[in-house]
């Protein structure tokens, strides 16, 4: 979960509260380490708090979990736009589960498997179809097609999304009774971790700010 830089923390093994924006002051180092964010009395929340601060960046990211700081990195978080698109496909834009009546757990996360399994077969099929399509036989229509007011690369809309493009290829494959595409998986390399800055007797992966 991500906070903002308003609240503070009590980082294990410090006696009061800190002010988040104190854990990572500047763009450049990182941190993290165990304690207590939101350190009202009745809101108190014992976990993992990841900070980081990329140059570039307007804030810090904080980031709360309750992975152990030696097996979490904030960068991840970056993940959850790929993720949350993980759930759409298998849910309205893809395999429909919320019209599903399963109720058993246990049946669930089998059927989930095969779900995870078919979903990466169908990207990788679109997606080496994608790569194929030349330059050269899409037509500029820049000049009849109005600018739209969604020009943020975030925001624009895929015509056919990958895992229908592969949907697509594979059906087309079974009507006519021809070899299934398989398609080629080349996952991109997992965020790299920043370097660590360990201090003996402190749970954390660089020094403890001290409070203002």
């Amino acid at each position: 979960m991500r906070i903002n830089t308003g609240g503070t923390c009590r980082p294990q093994g410090q006696g009061r509260g800190l002010p988040l924006k104190t854990l990572v002051p500047q763009p450049g180092p990182s941190w993290a380490g165990t304690g207590i964010a939101c350190t009202g009395r009745h809101r108190q929340l014992h976990c993992t708090l990841l900070a980081r601060w990329e140059t570039g960046d307007k804030d810090p990211w904080l980031i709360l979990t309750d992975v152990p700081p030696d097996a979490s990195e904030a960068c991840w978080y970056g993940l959850r736009a790929w993720i949350e698109q993980g759930f759409t496909i298998t849910k309205r834009a893809g395999w429909q589960w919320q019209r599903t009546p399963m109720t058993h757990p246990e049946r669930a996360a089998r059927l989930w498997l095969a779900v995870a399994v078919a979903t990466l077969w169908l990207l990788s099929v679109g997606g080496a179809a994608e790569e194929t399509i030349p330059e050269s036989t899409v037509p500029d229509i820049t000049g009849v097609v109005p600018r739209t007011p969604r020009t943020r690369r975030a925001t624009r809309l895929r015509l056919v999304s990958v895992f229908r493009r592969g949907w697509s290829l594979i059906l087309v494959a079974l009507l006519d009774q021809a070899p299934l595409p398989m398609g080629c998986f080349l996952p991109e390399p997992w965020p790299a971790e920043p370097v660590r800055y360990a201090e003996e007797g402190v749970e954390a992966v660089m020094e403890l700010p001290q409070a203002a």
